[in-house]
């Protein structure tokens, strides 16, 4: 007797309709192939793009970074430049103080060196003048002829607001120089300007030029303390 579970399965096997199977996917045509690969190309061209892109951002930021660091190096240069010149500037400002202070210290030295031997000169000559005043001087005497003027003329004084007769007493000496002078006749009076014509007149006396006075042989010259009369007018 046959099974009758075999026969319900067989059954169900015939039922199972032929859809059920997978389907093969349909092939796709030359189109849509060259299509997909078309749209991978632009797909990899976008990426390139976008990449090329970025690396021109980075490269103008890197460019504009230079700039940037390139003028910020020359503005440093240019201060260090400045500062340059301004040391040297002041290195030749010191320099030059320096050998001012030098040479006014050198000056001043000289200076100083001609002072000392100015007053080493006045010394000796006023020696030689104490030498000369100690010397005898002859008094005016009969037998003496005295010292004659030779530019009195021309070295007598014109003072203002004052007129008169001022005597001058000059020590001549044997060469017919004047080694002293003083007031013997003065002006009636006083006041500035009469002070100024006595200070005018022993200053005259100085510059006049004598011929020397001479002893009684005619020939020795002596020194004398001689009056000399400025007619002042």
């Amino acid at each position: 007797m046959p099974n009758p579970w075999f026969h319900a399965i067989l059954a169900l096997a015939l039922a199972v309709p032929a859809a059920a199977k997978p389907k093969a996917a349909p092939k796709a045509t030359p189109a849509q192939a060259q299509i997909r690969k078309l749209t991978q190309e632009r797909d990899e061209l976008k990426e390139r793009l976008a990449a090329t892109e970025s690396m021109q951002e980075d490269l103008a930021a890197a460019q504009k970074s230079r700039d940037l660091a390139r003028q910020e190096t020359e503005a440093v240069k240019r201060q260090l430049d400045q500062i340059k010149g301004a040391l040297a500037e002041n290195q030749g400002s010191s320099d030059t103080i320096l050998k001012e202070l030098q040479k006014a210290k050198d000056d001043a030295a000289a200076a100083q060196a001609a002072n000392e031997a100015l007053k080493e000169e006045l010394a000796k000559a006023n020696e030689r003048k104490a030498a000369d005043a100690a010397k005898t001087v002859v008094p005016i005497t009969p037998d003496i002829t005295p010292a004659k003027p030779m530019n009195l003329n021309k070295v007598t004084p014109s003072p203002r607001k004052v007129s008169g007769v001022v005597v001058v007493n000059v020590l001549i000496s044997e060469n017919g120089e004047v080694l002293d002078t003083r007031l013997l006749q003065a002006l009636p009076g006083e006041g500035e300007w009469v002070q100024k014509a006595h200070e005018a007149c022993l200053e005259a006396a100085k510059r006049i030029v004598f011929d020397p006075a001479r002893g009684a042989d005619g020939t020795t010259r002596v020194r004398v303390w001689q009056g000399v009369g400025f007619k002042l007018d």
